[in-house]
């Protein structure tokens, strides 16, 4: 396979690998586990899904290169256009799934099962192209190559970071709902005040001049 096939493919896969995220993401069960993060900062932030999947992927080649140094190869430079593409075919297939919206959980479980079936032929297609890892996988290699872990032992902690990660900025979330909550509550409770104050301030002027009056 001549290498412009190769890219092109490589296109493919990563178009159905994107299309498989959204579809996981729109069955509302949960999400991949590279995605889990972005997801939830596009839920607290102005930002897209895809906006910052670019970001966590383009900060997970910073670390691979920390990590590498001098090993880091140059054509995994290519990871940067590589995830800039996959943020965005993120952005338009979770664009063209808007009409998607299960509420029915056995609904929501057949979308979640289509979807990791179209992210795996996604991956499939990716490795046999055999053009470039994307940076969560690119990630895990870094730390097998440096340290001489197993990549699936590797592959399943960093999977499960992400999980907690993910835990934790939706305890974040709620807490901050709560603090909101509490903090509205409080303001109302003090302009309720002011104004029976300002009530009583008033009624106790009426009557002082009627009084003289």
């Amino acid at each position: 396979m001549n290498r412009l096939k190769r890219y092109i493919l490589f296109l493919i896969g990563l178009f159905i690998n994107s299309l498989g995220v959204s579809l996981v993401t729109k069955a509302n069960l949960g999400t991949s586990p590279i995605s889990s993060i972005p997801y939830v900062l596009s839920l607290n932030f102005p930002l897209t899904l895809g906006n910052f999947t670019i970001i966590f992927s383009i900060l997970l080649i910073i670390l691979q290169i920390i990590i590498l140094r001098k090993n880091f190869k140059l054509e995994n430079i290519l990871q940067i256009p590589v995830s800039i593409v996959f943020g965005y075919f993120i952005d338009f297939t979770m664009f063209l799934l808007v009409w998607i919206n299960p509420q029915h959980y056995f609904i929501k479980l057949i979308a979640l099962i289509i979807g990791c079936i179209v992210l795996g032929f996604g991956v499939y297609i990716e490795i046999l192209a055999d053009v470039v890892m994307l940076p969560g996988e690119s990630f895990v290699r870094a730390i097998v190559q440096t340290w001489n872990t197993n990549f699936g032992t590797t592959k399943i902690i960093f999977n499960s970071s992400s999980h907690i990660c993910f835990q934790k900025i939706i305890k974040m979330r709620f807490l901050n709902l709560k603090l909101l909550l509490l903090l509205k509550l409080q303001t109302t409770k003090m302009l309720s005040l002011s104004a029976d104050n300002m009530d009583v301030a008033d009624m106790t002027s009426e009557r002082h001049w009627l009084k003289n009056w």
